[in-house]
Formats: C-alpha cells, structure tokens, sequence
C-alpha cells in the first residue's frame, strides 16, 4: 500500500477526437453541442460566445450546463471530487473553460460566493488555469 502521498494523481479525461475536430474545424457550438451535448468543450464556447455578446444569464446557463457534463465526465475518469484536472491536458480544457465561464457569468449576475466558489475550484484544479483563461 504505497499510494501516492502527495495526493490523487491528475484526472486526465479521455480524448474526444470528433467534437473537438468539429470545433476546431469552425463548426458553431450550436451543432457541436446538439450532436455532442455531454461535450463540455462546446458548452464553454457557448458562454464565451455570450459573455462576449454582453449576455451573463445565458453564458450562465451555458457554462452551468458544460460545467455539470463536465464533472460527470471527471467522476468517470476516476476523480473523487478533489485532486489536480491539469490544464495541460488538452480533453481537459473544455471543462477547465466552462469552469471558468460559469465563474465570470456569476459575477457579472452578482453571485459573489458562486464566483470566489468556482474561482477557487479553477485554481485548486490547476493553478495554470487562471492565467491561460485571462482571469488573474
């Protein structure tokens, strides 16, 4: 019983080869997630999309949605509700984005403890996080 004793090992989630081509390819979000609705990725498009278009409860509900499909992918992949999602991780990042989308969204609704909730989460997840989405 040697486990690691710095803590739980990093939750990598699995490649999904087919809705990321489909983002990356310039596929609308809409489709993405129509045809992929358990793809965190394109859920975080969709409230980076609104976030930008000045619409905070709709990026809300967008990263809210990511950010739960994203969780059950986690839970799969063996994570235990703690431990490093790095962002590095390429699969990751979908959910690291809706994370971070859901943080912003909350403050802009004025949901401070949602935002200091989720803003602790994205950095305890991996301190990288923060600055690759701009929010540091």
């Amino acid at each position: 019983m040697h486990g690691n004793l710095l803590g739980p090992e990093p939750t990598l989630l699995p490649d999904r080869a087919e809705p990321q081509s489909a983002l990356e390819g310039g596929t609308d979000p809409v489709e993405v997630a129509t045809r992929w609705p358990d793809f965190s990725e394109a859920w975080a498009a969709l409230a980076e999309r609104a976030l930008a278009a000045g619409e905070p409860i709709a990026a809300y509900a967008y990263a809210r949605t990511g950010y739960h499909r994203g969780l059950d992918q986690l839970r799969r992949s063996g994570w235990k509700g703690f431990g490093p999602v790095p962002w590095s991780h390429r699969p990751n990042q979908g959910f690291l984005r809706a994370l971070g989308a859901l943080a912003l969204a909350a403050r802009q609704i004025g949901e401070v403890e949602e935002y200091d909730r989720c803003s602790t989460f994205l950095a305890d997840s991996d301190p990288a996080a923060p600055a690759a989405l701009g929010l540091v």
